[in-house]
């Protein structure tokens, strides 16, 4: 091996792996982003269930307000002062469960896809009421003033294509269990 060859020490040579072990680490890889996110949100959900101040203090409107001063993309506008903010309480109420539901299906691995396409509509949503750079900035900033959503979305966008649930999950466990009573173990 050459010196443009050799790799770095502690690194994992992947090219003699079996495509078996080399999708069990991708697995892995992609339950412990699943079940990092799922973190996130049941903190996200779990303070805005019990508590009042995001449901009932004004928390809610106070973002969306926040939202209309600056950073919601035009065609947002309407629906959030027309639909959103009439209907603030019950809609942070959703939300707030909604961040819970998914948190707690990330973590535990169970239904990941309808949780993934739940969290992938609420990052949008979240990106275009909260993240215009502004008319007339350049295209970088799309993207960097939608880093706190893209993201996420991008992690649930990958749920959806992978099998996020196919290792550290409640269904993996099950199914484990299952076969091990059957087999007498």
């Amino acid at each position: 091996m050459g010196p443009l060859h050799e790799r770095a020490p502690n690194t994992l040579d992947t090219r003699s792996m079996s495509p078996t072990l080399q999708n069990d680490r991708n697995a892995y890889a992609l339950a412990v982003l699943r079940i990092s996110v799922g973190l996130f949100f049941l903190i996200f959900g779990e303070y805005k269930v019990l508590g009042t101040q995001f449901t009932r203090g004004g928390g809610f409107q106070s973002w969306i307000n926040k939202f209309l001063d600056g950073g919601v993309y035009p065609f947002m506008d309407p629906m959030l002062r027309n639909f959103v903010l009439p209907y603030a309480t019950p809609i942070a109420f959703a939300v707030a469960y909604s961040e819970l539901c998914i948190g707690l299906e990330l973590v535990l691995g169970i239904l990941v896809r309808p949780a993934s396409v739940g969290g992938l509509a609420l990052m949008l949503a979240m990106l275009f009421s909260s993240d215009y750079p502004g008319a007339h900035a350049p295209l970088w900033q799309f993207f960097g003033a939608s880093l706190s959503h893209s993201i996420l979305a991008l992690c649930f966008a990958a749920f959806l294509i992978g099998r996020a649930d196919e290792v550290c999950s409640v269904r993996t466990w099950r199914v484990r269990t299952k076969k091990a009573r059957h087999v007498g173990l």
